[in-house]
C-alpha cells in the first residue's frame, strides 16, 4: 500500500457538552496527550499525504493545537452540527484536487486509545480488497449506543443502523461501527451529495453511505478490530477517567515486558512519551509525566512525581516532585526534595531532605543533605553544604547567583547573601551570613562571641517551669561541687 495515497479526515467539531468544561473535549488530557493528539499521533503511522481536521466548537482552541502538532494540517469549521457525512463533506471541500484521490480514511477525535498499527492493517485490508467502503468494527457483549453493522444471510455487509433508528431484531445485532471507515475517495465524492437526513436525529449519516455503494453494486467489507476498545470514546469526565486508566495500563504493561520493574501498576501513572531503559525499578506511589528520561538500575519511589526530568543510571530518587531537572548518574535525591527548573545535579551527588532547589547546578559528588533552600546557585564538585543552609538569591527586584568552589565545606545554618563566591577549598562557620566572597581555602565566620548573661530565666521568666528547671540544676550543681 502506498501510504502517500492515504487522506485522513479527522472529526473534531463536537462540543462535548457532556464533560461540562470550558476545555474542548479533544483537548482533554490522557496520559500526557489531548486525547486529539493521541488519534493525530497513531494517524501519523500512515503517513498520509495530507490531514484535514473538521473543527466547529471552541476552534480557537482546537485548531491552533492540531497545526502545533500537524503543522501542514488543513482546518475545515463546521459552522452547524448537522451529523458525521455534513462534517466529512465540509472537509471533502476543503481539499485540493490532488487530494481526493486514492483512499480516504475518516477518524475521530476522541479515541485516546487507537493505535497506528491497528489503523495500518484497517487500510492495507481496504486497499487490497478494492472495496468502495471499509468499516472498522468489533464484536462486543453490550452494543448498546452504537451504530449496528448489518449483514445479509451469506455475511456480506448491507449497511449500518444507528441506535436510534434500528428496530428490535437490528438492536440485538453485537457487531458495532466503530465510526471510523475507510472510503474509495471516487465512491466518496459521488456518494456525499447523495446523502439525506431523513431520520429521528435529522442528520446526515456518513454511515448511510454503505447502503449507497450496496444499491450502486460496489464492494462492501468489515475489519473487525479484536482489541475494539482501541476506538472507544470519551463523552464525560467518567469515560475519560475509566480511557486513561486503561491506556495508563497499557503503558505499563509495555515497560514490564520490555523490562521494567513495576511494583504496584494501580499507583503507578506514566505518560506516554516517557523512557525508561531496563532494570529501571518503579516503587508504588509513582508518576513519571512528560518527556521524563530514566536509565538503567535507577529507582524511582515511592511517592514521588517526576515531569519533564532527566534520571542517570543507578541514580535513587525517594518521595520527591521534580520538574524540568536534571539527576545524575549514582545520584541520590530525597526524602521529601523539591526539584525545581534548572536544577542539575552531578553523578553521585546529593540533595537530601527537605532541601528545594532552582535554577541550581550541584556538581559531581557534592552534596546538599539537609533542611535547606539552594535558588540561582553553583556548586562545585565534592563540596558538602551543612544543613539549614540559605541561598539568599532575591534583593526583592532581582535574583542574583551564588557560586561556591570545588571542596568547600560550608557549616549548618548559613545563609548566602548573594551575589558571592566562596573559592575552592573554603569553609565557612556555623550560623555565618555570607556577604562577602571568600577566598580559596578561607575560613569565614560572621558571627560575634558567644556571650551568657547569668539568672536570665528567674529574673525575666519567675515562677515558669523554665525558672523552676534553672533553680533545680543549679541547686543540683551546688550540691554536686559541695
Amino acid at each position: 500500500m502506498s501510504t502517500t495515497s492515504i487522506t485522513v479526515i479527522v472529526l473534531a467539531a463536537g462540543g462535548g457538552t457532556r464533560m461540562k468544561s470550558k476545555t474542548m473535549k479533544v483537548l482533554h488530557p490522557i496520559a500526557g496527550r489531548s486525547m486529539i493528539g493521541h488519534v493525530l499521533e497513531a494517524v501519523s503511522v500512515l503517513e498520509p499525504r495530507r490531514v484535514v481536521a473538521v473543527v466547529g466548537h471552541q476552534r480557537e482552541q482546537v485548531g491552533p493545537h492540531i497545526q502545533e502538532l500537524v503543522p501542514d494540517a488543513v482546518l475545515a469549521v463546521q459552522e452547524t452540527q448537522d451529523g458525521t457525512g455534513h462534517a466529512v463533506r465540509i472537509a471533502w471541500d476543503s481539499l485540493e484536487e490532488s487530494d481526493r484521490t486514492g483512499t480516504v480514511l475518516v477518524a475521530y477525535g476522541d479515541t485516546p486509545l487507537l493505535e497506528g498499527e491497528s489503523l495500518r492493517a484497517f487500510a492495507e485490508d481496504h486497499v487490497s480488497a478494492g472495496r468502495a467502503v471499509s468499516i472498522l468494527s468489533g464484536i462486543v457483549t453490550d452494543p448498546f449506543g452504537y451504530g449496528r453493522v448489518l449483514r445479509d444471510e451469506s455475511g456480506e455487509v448491507t449497511g449500518i443502523v444507528e441506535e436510534k433508528d434500528a428496530t428490535d431484531e437490528q438492536a440485538a445485532v453485537c457487531e458495532i461501527n466503530s465510526g471510523i471507515l475507510a472510503f474509495d475517495a471516487g465512491f466518496l465524492d459521488a456518494a456525499l451529495p447523495r446523502l439525506s437526513n431523513d431520520n429521528v436525529k435529522g442528520e446526515y449519516y456518513l454511515t448511510d453511505t454503505v447502503a449507497l455503494a450496496r444499491q450502486d453494486g460496489l464492494d462492501v467489507g468489515a475489519f473487525a478490530l479484536d482489541d475494539v476498545l482501541q476506538t472507544e470514546g470519551a463523552n464525560d469526565r467518567a469515560q475519560l477517567a475509566s480511557l486513561a486508566k486503561e491506556k495508563n495500563r497499557r503503558i505499563l504493561t509495555r515497560w514490564m515486558q520490555d523490562g521494567v520493574t513495576i511494583i504496584d501498576p494501580d499507583t503507578t501513572w506514566i505518560d506516554v512519551d516517557v523512557r525508561l531503559e531496563a532494570d529501571v525499578t518503579i516503587l508504588p506511589g509513582v508518576q513519571l509525566l512528560g518527556a521524563t528520561v530514566v536509565a538503567e538500575d535507577a529507582v524511582i519511589g515511592p511517592d514521588s512525581t517526576l515531569k519533564d526530568v532527566e534520571v542517570g543510571a543507578g541514580a535513587r530518587v525517594v518521595r520527591t516532585h521534580g520538574e524540568l531537572a536534571v539527576i545524575g548518574a549514582g545520584a541520590n535525591v530525597g526524602p521529601f526534595s523539591y526539584l525545581r527548573p534548572g536544577t542539575e545535579l552531578g553523578v553521585e551527588g546529593k540533595i537530601g531532605g527537605f532541601v528545594e532547589t532552582k535554577n541550581a547546578k550541584i556538581g559531581d559528588r557534592a552534596k546538599v543533605p539537609h533542611l535547606s533552600y539552594v535558588g540561582d546557585a553553583e556548586i562545585g564538585e565534592g563540596t558538602n553544604v551543612g544543613a539549614g543552609t540559605i541561598f539568599a538569591n532575591y534583593d526583592g527586584q532581582q535574583k542574583h547567583r551564588t557560586v561556591i568552589g570545588r571542596h568547600a565545606r560550608t557549616a549548618s545554618n548559613n545563609t548566602f547573601v548573594a551575589p558571592v563566591h566562596v573559592g575552592d577549598g573554603a569553609g565557612t562557620g556555623a550560623g555565618s551570613v555570607i556577604r562577602e566572597d571568600v577566598p580559596p581555602g578561607a575560613l569565614a565566620v560572621s558571627a560575634g562571641p558567644q556571650r551568657n548573661i547569668e539568672g536570665w530565666a528567674q529574673r525575666k521568666r519567675p515562677g515558669t517551669d523554665q525558672a523552676q528547671a534553672a533553680d533545680q540544676a543549679r541547686a543540683a550543681d551546688e550540691a554536686h561541687e559541695s
